[in-house]
C-alpha cells in the first residue's frame, strides 16, 4: 500500500499548474478547461510547453511504476499497478491543488510506458496519429488509451497490467466526459 501513497503524492505534483503559475503568474484552473494538464497549458503558454508539460507528466507517471517494480517485485504485477493507479488519482485529484488536476493521460501513458515500453511506445504513437489526423487532443487521447488493455494482452503481459489499462482507460474516458459532449455537438476545440 506504500507504493499507492507514494504514487498518489508523486502524481500529485501539479506540473502545468506549477509552470504557469511560476512563468504567467495565472491560475491555470480559472483558464479555458480548467485542467492543469498539457492541452489547457498551450492555450496560455502555446506548444512548446504543451510538449513539456506533456513529457514531464509522462516521467511523473513513468518513475514510481519503475520504483515499484524495481524495489517491490512481484509475480503479478500488484506492486507497480498499485503505483499506477496512485499516479492516476493524483494526477487528477491532486492534494495540493484541493483535489482538482488534469485527466491523466499523459501521466497515464507514463505508466503504461513503465509497465510496458512496447505498450508505452505503441499507445503514445496511436495518440499522435489519431491527434494528427482528427484535429482533437481528446480523441487522440480517449482511442489510444481504450485500445490499451488490448495492448497488453496481445504483449502477454500479466492479467493484473489489463484489468488496470481498461479501469485507467474508463476513469480517464469518464474525466473526458465534457470533451465528449463538445464532440457530439462540435464544439470541442481543435489543436491548431
Amino acid at each position: 500500500m506504500i507504493e499507492f501513497v507514494l504514487a498518489y503524492l508523486i502524481g500529485s505534483i501539479p506540473t502545468g499548474y506549477i509552470i504557469v503559475k511560476v512563468f504567467t503568474g495565472q491560475d491555470i484552473r480559472t483558464i479555458g478547461s480548467g485542467s492543469t494538464g498539457a492541452t489547457n497549458v498551450k492555450r496560455v503558454m502555446g506548444k512548446k510547453w504543451f510538449f513539456t508539460v506533456m513529457l514531464l507528466d509522462a516521467i511523473k507517471g513513468a518513475i514510481p511504476v519503475l520504483l515499484a517494480k524495481t524495489f517491490l517485485p512481484d509475480e503479478y504485477g500488484l506492486a507497480a499497478v498499485l503505483a499506477a493507479v496512485g499516479v492516476l488519482i493524483g494526477h487528477s485529484k491532486s492534494i495540493f491543488l484541493k483535489f482538482t488536476g488534469g485527466k491523466s493521460v499523459a501521466s497515464g501513458v507514463g505508466t503504461i510506458f513503465a509497465l510496458n515500453w512496447i505498450a508505452g511506445l505503441v499507445i503514445a504513437g496511436i495518440w499522435a496519429v489519431i491527434t494528427y489526423f482528427t484535429k482533437y487532443v481528446s480523441v487522440g487521447s480517449i482511442i489510444a488509451l481504450i485500445i490499451s488493455p488490448f495492448l497488453m494482452w496481445y504483449l502477454k503481459q500479466p492479467v493484473a497490467y489489463v484489468i488496470y489499462c481498461a479501469l485507467g482507460a474508463l476513469y480517464i474516458v469518464y474525466l473526458h466526459r465534457e470533451n465528449i459532449k463538445r464532440l457530439i455537438k462540435g464544439e470541442e476545440n481543435k489543436v491548431r
